[in-house]
């Protein structure tokens, strides 16, 4: 079978995504989800990243951070974390084989509203499944350093992600985030967006050009489509939006 592609490129927001090999449930029990947890914390003083959110689910992870393109820090940062968490676990459970799929899916966000429905979409990861009523109720992801429920071994950037979300005071980020969330929750607005971890890019019709024209040859045969007015750069022209014809 052919390695799925990657579309890169340093200098932007980026959401991963990284199942287990064949949706094992690998992540199942709490512990590997805090080893999972701390060896990010720890690749991010190593590699000086700005993480802005995450979740670990029992066959996946989520991961929202900015790369700088100064010597690659996401992608060693992930190979770091991905690497040795197959280890620990094959090596606990005298285990062999693929740990987690052969890559993971990186799709590039644009900042401010894109970036804050991206983050929402992440923290609402196991309401949607149905595990937790609200993502205070499970305790790895990146909505208990917002929220400030979570004190220790911190990994969200709350500078980096005050700015980048356009806010005018960094006190106002728990309070705002906290209702955007709750507000979500009771609307019942939790369908599985597909664009979050299947597109190349998401955000504005200037952005997803800007990304498909920085990819050159690796999105030649790609589209530019728009959906409710979110412009996304998707890996597969046969998709349910109408694609974008440009010159």
């Amino acid at each position: 079978m052919p390695r799925s592609k990657r579309f890169f490129i340093p200098g932007y927001t980026w959401h991963i995504t990284h199942r287990c090999h064949n949706n094992q449930f690998l992540l199942k029990y709490n512990h590997d989800k805090t080893r999972w947890m701390d060896l990010l914390h720890r690749a991010k003083k190593r590699f000086q990243l700005s993480i802005f959110n995450y979740t670990v689910t029992s066959n996946h992870i989520h991961l929202l951070v900015v790369d700088t393109g100064y010597n690659k820090p996401m992608a060693k940062a992930i190979h770091l974390v991905a690497g040795r968490t197959a280890w620990e676990y094959n090596q606990r459970k005298n285990r062999k084989g693929a740990y987690w799929e052969d890559r993971y899916h990186a799709t590039a966000i644009e900042t401010e509203k894109h970036l804050l429905d991206c983050m929402v979409y992440i923290d609402l990861n196991m309401v949607r499944a149905g595990v937790v009523n609200h993502p205070a109720e499970w305790k790895f992801c990146g909505y208990q350093e917002i929220s400030g429920l979570k004190k220790r071994n911190l990994l969200i950037d709350k500078n980096g992600l005050f700015y980048y979300l356009g806010l005018q005071d960094p006190r106002n980020l728990e309070p705002f985030y906290k209702a955007i969330i709750n507000e979500k929750i009771l609307q019942r607005n939790l369908n599985r967006e597909s664009r979050w971890t299947e597109a190349i890019a998401v955000g504005s019709q200037e952005f997803t050009e800007r990304i498909k024209e920085e990819l050159g040859i690796k999105a030649r045969y790609r589209a530019i489509g728009s959906h409710q007015n979110i412009y996304q750069l998707k890996e597969d022209k046969s998709v349910f939006w109408t694609p974008k014809i440009s010159n």
